[in-house]
């Protein structure tokens, strides 16, 4: 009987060899954390749809990030959520907003120790839920690039280090760059939702941002999650029109686009494991039929395999807490 000369599992005997010949490393410089702001008199609220994840008050605010960095996590991604909405979103670039006071706030006790991104979109600040101004019932994509530049200058101003378009208008990237390059902004980086899927994955989101729609959906404005050619088109304007970060979103049902985005362009890819992807993983755990620990590993580290630069995720603590240990 012959044997074969190649046996791969030579190089899996032991956890020292696996790890010596790892392809895919993931660390704590790539992850972002994102954070929920809201004006509210308690200081922390637990998300109904996200157990685990919490919003939070201006002054509440500060205790999480004193502890995202003492997790050396390097980022966070910040959305806001206001006491008092509009059919315009109007206190999205109120200098007095929700976020703008964050901001502010953050960057004056920790200044560089933290690089805070801000989103940037409509549908939390707007009383119909839609990520840009409605007409009749029909969002309008060019008035609504007037408001979104507004309101990433507004960030901006406050002290954002990055500002992130959530919103899928077209045209938004090139937008916003203009009103930051003309207001002397020429140096904060865009980091663009460039394919953003209208996704079932979404729901939790929805209830810790208080930004369901109040009629129809967003199909007209985000992507049919049948296209990927398309995405790379996305992908390819956004970069065009001045991003310096490109976003897929959501991750793990979208790991071929991340891939074929990777192949294609070589500007960073940032990958976002959406609030869905989250609670899938936590409630399978919590029945006991996942091993919690082992089934984020691997999730994340799927996404990094596929291409990702770096990883938006609501697990961002737990992975900073078990690299910390060295457990990973």
């Amino acid at each position: 009987m012959e044997y074969p000369y190649t046996r791969l599992r030579r190089l899996r005997k032991n956890g020292i060899i696996r790890s010596l010949v790892k392809e895919t490393e993931l660390t704590i410089n790539h992850i972002v954390c994102p954070v929920f702001v809201k004006e509210m008199d308690e200081k922390k609220a637990e998300i109904p749809s996200m157990p685990g994840i919490y919003q939070f008050s201006l002054e509440g605010v500060l205790r999480e990030i004193e502890e995202i960095v003492d997790l050396s996590i390097p980022a966070i991604l910040l959305f806001g959520i206001p006491d008092k909405k509009d059919e315009y979103g109007s206190s999205a670039f109120d200098e007095n907003g929700v976020i703008q006071k964050a901001v502010r706030r953050i960057k004056k006790l920790f200044g560089d120790e933290l690089l805070v991104i801000t989103d940037v979109c409509l549908c939390e600040y707007t009383s119909h839920g839609h990520c840009g101004i409605v007409k009749g019932e029909t969002v309008d994509n060019d008035e609504t690039l007037k408001v979104l530049s507004r309101v990433a200058l507004s960030h901006v101003e406050a002290g954002s280090d990055m500002v992130a378009p959530s919103d899928m208008m077209d045209g938004r990237v090139r937008a916003i760059r203009d009103e930051l390059d003309k207001n002397g902004y020429n140096h904060i980086p865009i980091m663009s939702y460039a394919a953003k899927y209208a996704s079932s994955l979404y729901g939790p989101f929805r209830v810790a941002a208080e930004s369901k729609p109040q009629f129809g959906d967003r199909s007209s404005y985000q992507m049919d999650f049948h296209n990927k050619r398309e995405a790379l088109t996305e992908i390819e304007l956004d970069i065009n029109e001045g991003a310096d970060i490109v976003m897929v979103k959501p991750a793990i049902f979208y790991l071929d686009v991340i891939s074929a985005a990777r192949e294609r362009f070589t500007v960073p890819i940032a990958a976002y494991s959406v609030s869905g992807e989250y609670l899938m993983v936590k409630e399978a755990s919590r029945a006991g039929y996942i091993d919690y620990k082992k089934t984020v590993i691997e999730l994340t580290t799927s996404i990094k395999r596929a291409g990702a630069d770096i990883l938006i995720t609501y697990f961002a603590k737990d992975l900073a807490k078990w690299m910390k240990e060295g457990s990973l």
